[in-house]
């Protein structure tokens, strides 16, 4: 394996270069965790690995709780599935409550605060209610909670996600809603500690590879002692390859996987084929690894050209059409300003709009 054949077994593991059949879930399942704190952006990275999806397909999933979304892994919102959440959960809270640890005691939030909050939460969702945030809110503010001091409320409400009480309801017009986990996923695995890092690596190779084991270790949160026990578990079922000093793990591929397919894709931001690894120069040469690094937040969205980054675009939504704007880092060939076209066209097929390019 050369690091030339690394992006493009990549977008085949991850289906972005071959759309699974199937539903939502579907995708969800195969990625085991899908980041999604840009909800637009994740029911499109769902969309672009899903053949025929629409966004109204997707937004039914996740309203009919087939899809779920909430803080896991790192300190971050993710779609999962109802099977894979609680497992996930109690791998992987741990971290992130480490991760928050300072902001709980900025915030003046401990056990006993949390264990208030729980409470009341628990009794105001309880049969099925679906709250949204401002509504808990209230409930807490009744319960004598202070949620008016800075990010407080959010932290509260992560807490409850974090320790498996709470999870997302689905979306009342434009505002999520929380739901009790209990009522909203019953039938979730649960797995030993040691069962689940070898299943969350599993998972990870098989839908990410070739990935090395610090790419592992940045996407799932866990410690690089963690990663390398999860890895060591079911490394006998998987191949690798040294490549530039680096060892990569990876799932059998099939003859055709690491073919240049020369195809555009319009990756959301924080796509899994971004967000999924540490060391991003497999897929970005140097000056482009600077030039994102560069612009940080401002980021938005990838254009992939020939399995590498090449750009940023943005869509802005009208009554009659999605505009796409698109910043590529070089000048385009014509054949590259009709791939991007076409790249273009799936995405307003997904909305249902047609497309004006700039």
């Amino acid at each position: 394996m050369k690091l030339t054949d690394i992006p493009h077994l990549r977008l085949y593991n991850q289906h972005i270069r071959d759309p699974l059949p199937g539903k939502p879930e579907d995708v969800v399942s195969w990625l085991c965790a899908v980041q999604a704190q840009d909800y637009a952006g994740a029911k499109w990275s769902l969309g672009l690995r899903l053949q025929n999806a629409s966004d109204a397909e997707i937004e039914q999933a996740f309203a009919a709780g087939s899809i779920l979304r909430t803080h896991l892994l790192r300190p971050t919102w993710h779609f999962v599935t109802p099977e894979d959440i609680r497992w996930l959960l109690m791998l992987t809270a741990p971290r992130v409550h480490a991760v928050n640890a300072s902001m709980y005691r900025k915030l003046e939030l401990d056990s006993t605060v949390f264990t208030q909050c729980n409470k009341s939460l628990a009794t105001a969702l309880q049969g099925g209610w679906k709250s949204t945030r401002d509504e808990l809110r209230d409930v807490l503010l009744k319960a004598g909670i202070e949620v008016h001091h800075g990010q407080r409320l959010a932290y509260i409400m992560m807490n409850a996600e974090l320790e498996g009480l709470v999870c997302s309801g689905g979306r009342r017009g434009r505002q999520f809603t929380y739901a009790l986990l209990d009522e909203r996923a019953p039938n979730s695995r649960i797995l030993l500690r040691e069962e689940a890092l070898s299943e969350l690596a599993r998972r990870y190779f098989t839908s990410r590879g070739p990935a090395t084991v610090h790419d592992f270790s940045k996407w799932s949160g866990l410690t690089l002692t963690d990663a390398r026990g999860g890895l060591e578990n079911i490394q006998t079922g998987l191949h690798q390859e040294l490549v530039n000093g680096q060892v990569y793990w990876f799932s059998e591929p099939t003859l055709s996987a690491a073919e240049n397919t020369h195809v555009a894709y319009l990756l959301s931001v924080y796509d899994e084929y971004i967000s999924s690894y540490k060391d991003h120069s497999p897929i970005a040469a140097p000056e482009v690894g600077s030039r994102l690094a560069a612009m940080g937040n401002a980021l938005q969205n990838i254009i992939v050209l020939d399995s590498h980054i090449a750009g940023t675009w943005r869509r802005i939504l009208t009554k009659h059409a999605v505009v796409i704007e698109v910043n590529p880092f070089s000048i385009l060939s014509d054949s590259d300003e009709l791939r991007l076209a076409d790249a273009a066209r799936r995405f307003g097929e997904f909305v249902g709009l047609p497309v004006e390019m700039r």
